[in-house]
């Protein structure tokens, strides 16, 4: 019995959960009863924004042949999911909506399979759509990608159309791994998850010798030894088995409690006589966007604790520590890999916990150089030292492919300049199409770059990015002060240029939610002690010549006088009481 592993590689929203459904309705691993959209996806979040978050595998038979399939997520935030899936594959089934054509995320994962060395089936999804064109994108992936364009299958996955000759043409085109039963075990771990009932259960791909249950492993890089509890495939339910042998995808469930001891990437050998070398490519997950998380409700702060360490066990690529805000209380700082990953990670705190959350801005991390050489990383702009303590600071910079309509090339051109933006390549790649390729600081994309770029492009761009490592910046951490007092909740590293534009809407936005007090409330934003912009809320006015009537008018200056002293006095001891629904509208606004 033949076996072909691969995976479903595109950009978001072109099929690949739906062609999944096709292939498993076809191969008959799910009855026609129990089958809804998007099976493989598991979680409500994924099937209302209609994004897979985490990988999925299958094991599908078809005329005798056994075809391993991996669903990957599609969204750059989890690109490193996406290439450990590839290292457990022969090939891919790359899908292109036949209505949009290549995207950018559609080139980054094709040159990840490319890296891969893997056996790629082109195939163009959507025909039954009235706005396809599969002969115009056809030819486009053949200009692009050098794939023949009579190569390429045109299928409709929501149909069925076309997916049974996909289904050959996996048998035909991916090759059957390679791998010795008999050798010491090297098998790689590209997914896992957290199970309450059976703690962590791992997908595993078997590249060398033979897994079996109930013996001791070593996963290398975490250097600890665990027994295999149990081994199985799914099918789409899990079927346990006895043994894995080379080339073979399954499950594997050891009594791990962390996620984070089994990462993706993770190799696996035998405790005795096992391999001495580990897989390539493991690396850790890297965070790259940074914000304090806090309950909105004080009281929730130990249940938020609890929520933060349970949900760690099911995504171990988020970090959290406590830090304490003058404005909001008790709270988390958390990273994550990117804003997507932020969103979600704080959506399932809000739904799976019941918790009611306000995340402060999104920040990034920076490399700080002190006056005497010593070396600081900052993720969280209100520690930032003070500007005579450093001599430099570097941010973090990103390479950003977008792919747009060249009718939108200059208001795109134009995004990118405002944000600090290099060009570094642009190519036409039809009369209609362009790829524009910015170097951006990544402080520039994490706030609403995405949204700008899509209403700038009436939804029509795309964007995939990828680190390119730090520069140095002119950059400086602007303080919002309230009555002459810094709240660190609002506090922001920008580049020098930006710096008085920020301070200015940043004031003018809280005047107008700050509630008034018995004294003027001046807000101000300030560079070190420098300030930059400042509006004030007027102080309540008690008119305290109300009781007068007649006289001399030096009776109700004196009056104005008396009162004018008694302001001056309240705002000199008197400090800004402002509820917590300020900051979390004020915060809110940001989002």
């Amino acid at each position: 019995m033949g076996i072909h592993n691969l995976s479903i590689i595109a950009h978001i929203d072109h099929g690949k959960s739906t062609l999944a459904d096709r292939m498993l309705e076809l191969c008959g691993a799910v009855e026609a009863r129990d089958m809804r959209a998007q099976y493989l996806d598991s979680m409500d979040i994924e099937r209302e924004r209609g994004i897979t978050i985490k990988l999925q595998s299958v094991r599908l038979e078809w005329k005798g042949h056994v075809i391993n399939l991996i669903d990957t997520p599609g969204h750059v935030d989890f690109g490193y999911e996406v290439s450990r899936s590839l290292a457990a594959c022969e090939g891919v089934i790359l899908v292109v909506d036949a209505a949009q054509g290549i995207e950018a995320q559609t080139l980054a994962n094709m040159y990840l399979a490319l890296e891969n060395d893997l056996d790629v089936v082109a195939v163009l999804n959507k025909i039954d759509l009235p706005a396809a064109e599969p002969d115009k994108y056809a030819e486009e992936i053949e200009n692009i990608l050098g794939i023949p364009a009579e190569d390429i299958l045109q299928i409709s996955a929501k149909t069925g159309q076309g997916v049974e000759a996909l289904l050959d043409a996996i048998i035909e085109l991916i090759p059957e791994p390679e791998g010795d039963p008999d050798a010491p075990l090297q098998a790689l771990i590209f997914d896992s998850h957290f199970d309450s009932y059976r703690g962590v259960v791992s997908s595993v791909r078997v590249m060398e010798g033979t897994m079996t249950s109930r013996s001791k492993l070593r996963f290398m890089q975490a250097n600890a030894v665990h027994e295999a509890d149990e081994i199985g495939v799914r099918t789409p339910e899990n079927e346990v088995v006895k043994e894995l042998k080379a080339g073979e995808v399954g499950y594997l469930i050891a009594g791990i409690k962390d996620v984070r001891d089994a990462r993706s990437g993770e190799t696996i050998t035998t405790a005795t006589k096992g391999s001495e070398i580990a897989l390539e490519g493991y690396r850790e997950p890297q965070q790259m966007v940074f914000c304090g998380l806090y309950p909105v409700d004080g009281d929730d702060y130990e249940n938020f604790r609890d929520a933060l360490s349970k949900l760690r066990l099911d995504d171990g690529s988020f970090s959290y520590e406590p830090e304490t805000s003058n404005a909001l209380g008790f709270g988390f700082r958390c990273g994550f890999l990117g804003l997507l990953h932020m969103e979600i990670v704080r959506e399932r705190l809000e739904r799976e916990f019941d918790l009611n959350l306000i995340a402060t801005s999104p920040s990034v991390e920076y490399h700080v150089t002190m006056n005497n050489g010593e070396d600081r990383v900052i993720d969280n702009p209100s520690v930032l030292p003070e500007q005579n303590d450093w001599s430099s600071i570097s941010e973090p910079f990103m390479k950003a492919s977008m792919i747009t309509p060249s009718t939108y090339t200059g208001t795109l051109m134009e995004l990118c300049q405002g944000r600090r933006g290099r060009m570094e390549k642009m190519e036409y790649l039809s009369p209609e199409r362009v790829e524009l390729v910015y170097s951006l600081p990544l402080s520039e994309v994490v706030i609403d770059f995405f949204d700008q770029l899509k209403s700038r492009t009436a939804g029509y761009a795309s964007l995939d990015y990828e680190p390119m490592g730090y520069e140095k910046g002119d950059l400086v951490k602007v303080d919002i002060l309230f009555n002459s007092e810094k709240v660190d909740a609002f506090s922001t590293i920008v580049h020098r240029d930006k710096a008085f534009e920020y301070g200015r809407k940043t004031t003018e936005k809280l005047k107008e939610i700050i509630p008034r007090q018995q004294f003027e409330v001046p807000i101000q934003a300030a560079i070190g002690g420098k300030i930059i912009a400042r509006e004030t809320v007027r102080a309540f006015r008690k008119d305290v010549t109300e009781k007068l009537y007649g006289g001399d008018v030096t009776r109700k200056n004196k009056l104005l006088k008396k009162q004018k002293e008694g302001k001056k006095k309240m705002k000199s001891i008197g400090r800004v009481e402002i509820p917590p629904d300020t900051f979390i509208r004020a915060l809110r606004l940001d989002d």
